[in-house]
């Protein structure tokens, strides 16, 4: 089974973000909106959040807590991460073709 790619992440416990340095010719507009993204998230959600691209191509959204952390919100983690495919819709699917063209090799009709 093959697994996710890592695109970014924040961990609220760390205090530290993460961009896979394989994406590091994505326009710096691009990194510092994830970068922006992912730390609000962890800020207002808390535990730690990823976006990442599964073996297909698609952008898919993690949060995680830890299990003794009483303040992770896991009501407000889902709901935030359908509000942000909402606002960042034409960003997510942007990122989705560039990773299709680019690392899957797949040739993409416009």
């Amino acid at each position: 089974m093959e697994e996710n790619t890592v695109l970014c992440g924040a961990n609220a416990y760390e205090k530290k973000y993460y961009f896979n340095p394989d994406f590091g010719s994505l326009p710096q507009t691009i990194q510092d909106e994830l970068h922006i993204m992912c730390v609000l998230f962890t800020e207002e959600i808390g535990g730690i959040f990823t976006v990442e691209f599964t073996p297909e191509g698609d952008l898919e959204f993690r949060t995680e807590a830890l299990e003794a952390d009483a303040m992770y919100d896991d009501i407000g983690g889902p709901l935030r991460i359908k509000e942000l495919r909402r606002e960042k819709e034409e960003l997510f699917r942007s990122l989705e073709l560039f990773y299709k063209v680019f690392f899957l090799g797949e040739d993409v009709e416009a």
